[in-house]
């Protein structure tokens, strides 16, 4: 009876905490999805700037540290996007300041800010920051729920097949808006591509999480 009662108690225990989860990922999935997006524009523009560090002489280095000392420091230092904005008009290195504004903007929930930023960049060279503004004039249109228009943009970027580009990235991105869309065996066509070909990046990873919670785990 004792063991019939404690086990009532553990199962109404659980299924309390997991009400309590879901309720919290319901209030909170704007949010969380918006800093997802953030953290993922950070860590490729991180890249891109050690990328672009590796490649260029001493004073472009200077410039573009500029760039991403600002950027890392908005939050604190909000008064800092003015300077930020001035130099997204500094030749080749304005893109790379239109990158980090939009990134901002998308961290405060400012979508439209995000793709105004983007919609200011000049088409350049077909380098790491051209995808990488290509991918998040993607990424903001999903935020706003426009799929189609996202998945145009990502396709353009898969067809080029960029070498100075994470392509995983793009894939997943290019899952992500048609699950949202509702075209969920599309979308799981390729978490199942990245699965298997890209099994040890962090895009590989998550789209294996993916495809085990639509059950298609291979």
């Amino acid at each position: 009876m004792k063991r019939n009662i404690k086990k009532k108690l553990k199962e109404d225990e659980l299924a309390t905490g997991l009400g309590k989860s879901l309720e919290f990922v319901k209030k909170w999935k704007r949010e969380m999805i918006i800093a997802a997006v953030a953290a993922t524009v950070v860590v490729l523009f991180f890249f891109g700037f050690q990328l672009l560090k590796a490649q260029q002489v001493r004073k472009d280095s200077r410039a573009a540290g500029e760039i991403f000392e600002l950027k890392a420091g908005l939050n604190k230092n909000p008064e800092n996007v003015a300077k930020l904005q001035k130099l997204t008009s500094t030749g080749k290195f304005g893109r790379v300041a239109s990158i980090a504004l939009a990134a901002y903007y998308i961290d405060q929930g400012q979508f439209d800010k995000a793709g105004a930023a983007l919609a200011d960049i000049k088409d350049g060279s077909r380098d790491f920051f051209y995808y990488q503004a290509e991918d998040l004039k993607a990424q903001v249109g999903i935020l706003k729920g426009e799929y189609d228009k996202a998945i145009d943009l990502l396709k353009k970027i898969e067809e080029a097949k960029p070498k100075d580009y994470l392509l995983d990235a793009v894939l997943y991105h290019h899952a992500e808006a048609l699950e949202k869309k509702g075209n969920l065996k599309e979308a799981l066509d390729i978490y199942k591509k990245l699965q298997t070909d890209y099994p040890q990046s962090y895009y590989g990873y998550d789209a294996s999480l993916k495809v085990q919670k639509q059950g298609g785990t291979k």
